[in-house]
């Protein structure tokens, strides 16, 4: 299969959930730096958290459990799991992560973060939840033992699914369209500026040179391999021939066909699907305060969307912890501020409103 045409492929022939649909994904990010870099950005843009207990005791067991749960058995911390399942619920539009328990049963092992290729989700009609199956080694569907164990979430799924849709949704075609652009760049650079020779001898009228014009372009040709041969080893040596012989640079006459257009065209899709500003991504696109300010602020509320649908992941680990230490599992998330200045502009304007509504009272009063 062709390399730029491997999205169209997997796209076309990808299901719901099949194995194809996140390796198309996989390869959009692996192909495509700009994709790559901007979800990267959005996992770290999504901050950190910290948990609220009533109970003074139930707070720092948590926060301990924050800073020491083993994650995917080679580093510790929630916030490092939750980096893993936000960057998989992004690329593929669903995360599956597990509650590993000792085996007495009475701890919190670690959290376990699953690959998506051997799961098959589906929904219970009459409870309307999801239903996890794992594909074995036999290649057979399974249901997990420990249901309640498993963390599940879905991004933006449609009316009557429980599948979410990738953050990458819609972008395949973009995306091959891109790299086939790419691969031209540097197919182009490849002819034309790794110089190649055309060396033509032409016989003259004379009957001799008729004759010996075979071994004539024989001795042309040695010596033009004698020449050249040279400039690897960094020693120049001049070229000689007798006759009408004619040297050109095969493709000098060509000259580059101008991508910038429909690149930052392409780009522009991209950038618009994923919601990251352009100049967070390295591209010096022209902008002005205001509608940079104006994409920030886009920014914000998509990050606030997507911790939206992180908080329930917090809790319900947390609070499985807390019980089974015998402690009120009552608790409260609390995200850091995405950026400074939108909190003194969202204070600004909650000013700003309380002194309307001030003036407002005021003017009824001296009305009445």
């Amino acid at each position: 299969m062709p390399q730029q045409d491997v999205f169209l492929e997997k796209w076309e022939g990808s299901s719901r959930l099949g194995a194809g649909r996140y390796e198309l994904f996989e390869a959009m990010r692996a192909t495509i730096p700009i994709i790559d870099a901007a979800l990267d950005k959005i996992v770290r843009l999504s901050g950190e958290f910290s948990v609220c207990c009533a109970d003074r005791t139930a707070q720092r067991e948590a926060e301990r459990f924050l800073r020491e749960v083993p994650v995917g058995g080679y580093t510790e911390g929630l916030q490092k799991f939750l980096w893993g399942y936000l960057g998989d619920l992004l690329t593929y539009g669903n995360a599956v992560g597990e509650i590993v328990l000792e085996p007495s049963g009475k701890e919190i092992h670690g959290l376990y973060l699953a690959p998506l290729k051997n799961i098959e989700l589906t929904l219970d009609q009459a409870r309307l939840e999801p239903v996890i199956k794992v594909r074995g080694q036999t290649g057979q569907l399974h249901e997990v033992p420990y249901p309640q164990l498993i963390l599940f979430s879905a991004l933006a799924p449609k009316a009557g699914e429980i599948v979410g849709r990738s953050l990458l949704e819609g972008l395949p075609f973009v995306t091959s369209i891109l790299h086939k652009i790419y691969r031209s760049m540097g197919q182009n650079f490849e002819r034309i500026g790794n110089l190649r020779y055309a060396v033509t001898y032409r016989p003259g009228a004379s009957a001799l040179d008729r004759a010996n014009a075979k071994e004539i372009a024989q001795n042309i040709a040695k010596e033009w391999r004698h020449s050249v041969s040279g400039l690897r080893d960094g020693v120049v040596r001049d070229f000689v021939a007798v006759g009408d012989v004619d040297i050109k640079v095969i493709g000098a006459d060509n000259q580059m066909i101008d991508t910038e257009v429909p690149v930052r065209q392409m780009l522009e899709e991209i950038v618009s699907k994923l919601g990251i500003p352009p100049f967070m991504l390295g591209l010096s696109w022209s902008t002005t305060e205001r509608m940079s300010k104006q994409q920030a602020d886009i920014l914000t509320t998509e990050l606030e969307y997507y911790r939206s649908l992180l908080e329930p992941v917090i809790r319900r680990v947390v609070s499985l912890f807390l019980r089974l230490h015998a402690l009120p599992d009552e608790v409260q998330v609390e995200w850091s501020a995405i950026n400074l200045q939108d909190e003194v502009e969202q204070a600004r304007a909650e000013l700003l409103h309380a002194q309307a509504c001030t003036k407002g009272g005021e003017e009824n009063e001296e009305g009445v």
